[in-house]
């Protein structure tokens, strides 16, 4: 199994995939349940970031199980998705990012699987935490399908669950983040460390408190994903075969060695 999806809020269901089922991954931070099925021959991993019925809020998903069962499958490329909201008027709800950089507000997290001991010390290079191979598919398949998606921007990961305060909107801006969630951090962080390909589509669902006229709420994050779910599963459908079979980046040797 070469490609895995993450589905964000809003995305549950493998819908593009046959034959699924589930796999019941051991790692050591727990179990992790893997629904894996077939699309146009392959085989394909599916995980709900949130769980199918959304029961994990972003602070407490267990996303250190999560990418070391990916790497225990043998995956080398991550697709993502995540619902964000947006800190620039030039990314409208509706729109879709294919993220370069982030910026990390996270408080609490364990963000790393190198803490000493066996694993050893190990500083990771993120001169380029998103696999520029999968961003020229996915930037290139949204445009054969004339599909809006901004080629680069930069996701700022909060602690959440709540929304973020106008104030720290604005300072998100002034310090050059594009787009505001709550999951990409440590996730594609971990992904970096075991020298997986990750690409992480955002899709933005709402302007950023100050910015927007209305209170925010989740239904509006559900209402815009369930608008716009058959671009999402479009551009994700004709990117998985556009991605070559070898991999010509730089993303597995990045960090450390772990055997997983």
């Amino acid at each position: 199994m070469r490609i895995a999806i993450i589905g964000g809020s809003g995305v549950y269901d493998p819908g593009i995939l046959t034959n699924i089922h589930e796999e019941k991954i051991e790692t050591p931070y727990g179990m992790v349940d893997i629904k894996v099925g077939t699309y146009e021959g392959e085989e394909i991993g599916f995980m709900p970031r949130h769980g199918e019925k959304h029961s994990l809020p972003p602070h407490k998903v267990n996303y250190r199980a999560n990418i070391w069962a990916l790497k225990k499958l043998k995956v080398e490329r991550v697709l993502a998705t995540a619902a964000v909201g947006s800190t620039n008027t030039d990314f409208q709800p509706g729109d879709f990012v294919i993220v370069n950089d982030f910026l990390d507000f996270t408080k609490n997290r364990t963000y790393t699987f190198f803490e000493g001991g066996q694993m050893g010390v190990v500083h990771t290079d993120f001169t380029e935490p998103y696999c520029p191979e999968l961003r020229k598919v996915l930037v290139e398949t949204a445009k054969k399908l004339g599909i809006k998606a901004h080629d680069g921007g930069v996701y700022a990961c909060t602690e959440g669950p709540r929304f973020e305060t106008p104030a720290e909107i604005r300072m998100i801006s002034r310090l050059g983040g594009d787009l505001v969630g709550m999951t990409n951090v440590p996730e594609v962080v971990l992904a970096h460390e075991l020298g997986l390909c990750y690409g992480l589509i955002a899709m933005v669902t709402n302007l950023g408190a100050g910015i927007s006229e209305n209170p925010l709420s989740h239904q509006e994050v559900l209402d815009i994903m369930d608008q716009n779910g058959k671009n999402l599963k479009n551009l994700i459908m004709e990117s998985i075969p556009a991605i070559p079979l070898e991999r010509n980046c730089s993303c597995n040797q990045s960090g450390g060695k772990i055997e997983v």
